[in-house]
């Protein structure tokens, strides 16, 4: 479904990913992991046509994103629920959900809208309130659902569980399963390592821009060096 393959790019004059490769297969949850500062976010960018291409290619279903704007990108299907939720303050949950069909969806717009309020109640409940006023948890379900309006074919979710409680950490990544099994193709993009290892069906690790450790979820899991990077085991 998504194919890079020696991806390179960054901001100004500065490299930040260097000659980074990734697949992801339809159905897959894959999951980018990393500490602050590896290139996580400037990835999810590029994927969404926010950076350009400097060299490498990126494939989507087989067409390339090079030079593609962000609205072809979401048209395709590649949707992105960025860091920090990236909500509307000022509109409502509605119309911020209503928001996320407008490129893509929008002849199914009252179909996904009852989607989204069925997995997530709270927001119909708060349907009419100004999305500022939510939570953390509840801007975090509003930007989810708001990524769900436009039917994703790739849904890419930087951080999700990032700022939540622990209990509201465990629901997400139930959810994230939950998606997956009915079908949505999912890249995982976290620093909660354990647990996005836990449901995830392949994995790599982001170095420095690169991918320093790919494989299965599992045995990325069992890995010593990984374990004591990143598990202090």
């Amino acid at each position: 479904m998504l194919e890079i393959t020696g991806l390179r790019t960054g901001y100004g004059q500065t490299e930040i990913i260097r000659g980074l490769d990734l697949a992801i297969a339809p159905g897959q949850i894959v999951a980018v992991l990393g500490a602050n500062g590896v290139g996580k976010t400037t990835l999810n960018k590029a994927l969404s046509g926010l950076l350009p291409i400097w060299s490498g290619t990126i494939q989507f279903e087989g067409s390339s994103l090079a030079g593609a704007t962000p609205a072809d990108i979401v048209a395709a299907g590649l949707i992105h629920v960025p860091e920090g939720r990236k909500i509307f303050p000022n509109m409502s949950v509605l119309e911020n959900l209503e928001l996320g069909s407008y490129r893509r969806a929008r002849l199914h717009r009252r179909t996904n809208l009852d989607r989204a309020f069925t997995i997530f109640p709270r927001l119909r409940d708060r349907a009419s309130q100004m999305a500022g006023t939510l939570s953390g948890g509840e801007q975090q379900m509003l930007a989810i659902g708001r990524g769900l309006m436009a039917e994703p074919r790739l849904l890419i979710l930087d951080e999700p569980s990032l700022g939540l409680s622990p209990l509201l950490v465990e629901e997400m990544f139930t959810l994230i399963r939950t998606l997956n099994q009915e079908g949505l193709t999912i890249m995982l993009v976290e620093q909660n390592v354990v647990q996005s290892l836990d449901i995830a069906d392949h994995a790599t690790i982001l170095e420095n821009g690169q991918c320093s450790i790919q494989g299965p979820a599992a045995e990325l899991a069992a890995n010593p060096a990984l374990r004591r990077a990143y598990l202090g085991l």
